[in-house]
């Protein structure tokens, strides 16, 4: 008998690698006014990959009069959508928690001298 291995039919390892993907996709979006990715910021509280492939953003902005209000979380839609497996895109934009400095990562810290 053979080991069975997984293949890309397998729902599981779509997820993760959809997830995976969608991580890597959300580190090319940037804050206007912060030259750090918003994933490395903490903008982005959850990345929710359900079975059916679709994606569901929980984010959140620097402060509720960000310019970029608007532009942002449709250029994170307009970015996941075009992961080829994602069948749909929801990016929800939350203010609670507050963003704070602490939610940076270290790398972002560090690249704006906070540290």
């Amino acid at each position: 008998m053979t080991e069975q291995t997984e293949t890309n039919n397998n729902p599981a390892k779509n997820f993760v690698e959809v997830q995976n993907e969608a991580i890597e996709v959300l580190q090319t979006v940037f804050d206007p006014e912060i030259p750090v990715n918003i994933y490395e910021l903490g903008l982005v509280y959850e990345v929710n990959v359900d079975v059916d492939l679709n994606i569901e953003i929980i984010m959140t902005l620097t402060s509720p009069f960000c310019p970029a209000a608007q532009s942002m979380p449709a250029e994170v839609k307009e970015k996941l959508e075009k992961i080829e497996e994602v069948k749909e895109v929801d990016v929800k934009v939350v203010f609670d928690p507050p963003w704070t400095q602490e939610m940076m990562s270290e790398s972002a810290k560090l690249q704006l001298g906070f540290m």
